[in-house]
């Protein structure tokens, strides 16, 4: 695996033995989408997404009667799990004690500050920190209503003012926290408020309700990627109304488009145009799907004429470079052998697993 260090000032946060923030990589979550009735489904999924890459998940849990799968899942998940919480301090109370790694309440409905005391008192007796997540569509009403402020102002107050009293009152700084909105450019304004009013709180980025696997990629990898390239994030969810584990491959691609991590092969493959004389789509999905499992940071070319073909292909690890119903499979710029169309993907597949 292959990171950069990121240009953060926060400090960090332990989430059930992941570093967030002071300069620790940024991670990248998901959340379990199975019936919280359901502990075989949510750890079967955990599971997944753990394979994918997947470093912090969270689950719902919204009613006490859904503990016990909680704990459940808790004790069975390889990587840590955050509950969420809404409405039901007493909830978070208790998924406290019940194996969280970490709590994440809002403050627009967790019942207010006597409330709120429960919780963080729950929290520093397990030692587990908490997410103050914000959401545009749950704000608490006397900052909602407020007609002086933008909506990205009012999503950093509500998370600035709540922060303010976990630390300056409570004392309680094992925090993390993120101040959602639909709108990308809402989302991108409110965060950067947000790395400048409380520069020291780890901040867990994305674009929530951002909508199906193609819109909801492309919105959070244009809000997400600019907030990363200005050093803004310690940990991501890329929300999509999909199968989680999409989210979890979405946001390892977009730290390695940035430059920031890489965990499995880049494929570098052209549109293709009149000049392609192979079926270049259906090999490039066939060797990106094989490469879902090869956990190496490499680069794999798969290029469909001679115009960029040669020279893009000798720049990756490994490559092919097509002609008429043929290959030319490259090794870290050296030829090693041509091949039928029928044989590049085994080919290709060779020179990664000698890598």
């Amino acid at each position: 695996m292959t990171e950069s260090a990121p240009n953060q000032r926060t400090r960090t946060v332990i989430v059930g033995g992941v570093p967030v923030g002071g300069g620790a990589p940024v991670s990248v979550q998901s959340m379990l989408c199975a019936s919280e009735t359901d502990a075989g489904a949510n750890i079967e999924q955990v599971n997944r997404l753990a394979e994918a890459g997947c470093e912090i998940a969270r689950m719902a849990v919204p009613k006490r009667e859904s503990l016990a799968v909680f704990s459940k899942v808790c004790d069975a998940s390889p990587i840590p799990i955050v509950a969420d919480i809404h409405f039901d301090a007493k909830c978070a109370i208790e998924a406290a004690w019940r194996g969280a790694s970490a709590l994440r309440i809002n403050p627009g409905n967790i019942g207010g500050l006597s409330e709120t005391d429960l919780v963080i008192a729950a929290a520093r007796g397990a030692d587990i920190p908490i997410r103050i997540g914000v959401n545009a569509g749950s704000l608490q009403k006397d900052i909602a209503s407020r007609e002086d402020l933008t909506l990205p102002e009012k999503l950093a107050r509500s998370a600035v003012e709540y922060v303010r009293y976990f630390e300056e009152v409570r004392g309680f700084t094992n925090i993390v926290v993120s101040a959602k909105a639909h709108d990308v450019m809402t989302t991108v304004e409110t965060y950067r408020l947000l790395s400048q009013q409380i520069p020291q709180v780890p901040l867990h980025i994305g674009v929530t309700e951002a909508g199906t696997a193609l819109q909801g990629t492309v919105k959070s990898s244009v809000g997400l990627g600019m907030l990363l390239a200005e050093g803004i994030g310690d940990t991501l969810r890329m929300s999509l109304t999909d199968d989680p584990v999409l989210e979890v491959r979405a946001g390892w691609a977009l730290l390695s488009a940035l430059g920031i991590r890489q965990r499995t092969p880049e494929i570098v493959s052209c549109p293709t145009c009149g000049r392609c004389k192979v079926d270049l789509i259906s090999i490039a999905k066939d060797v990106e799907e094989r490469l879902r499992t090869v956990e190496k940071p490499i680069k794999v070319a798969v290029m469909g004429c001679v115009v960029n073909g040669p020279g893009e292909a000798k720049d990756a690890d490994v490559g092919v470079a097509c002609g008429e119903g043929q290959g030319a499979v490259f090794a870290h710029g050296r030829i090693v052998r041509k091949v039928d169309e029928g044989r590049i993907i085994d080919a290709l597949m060779k020179e990664v697993e000698a890598i």
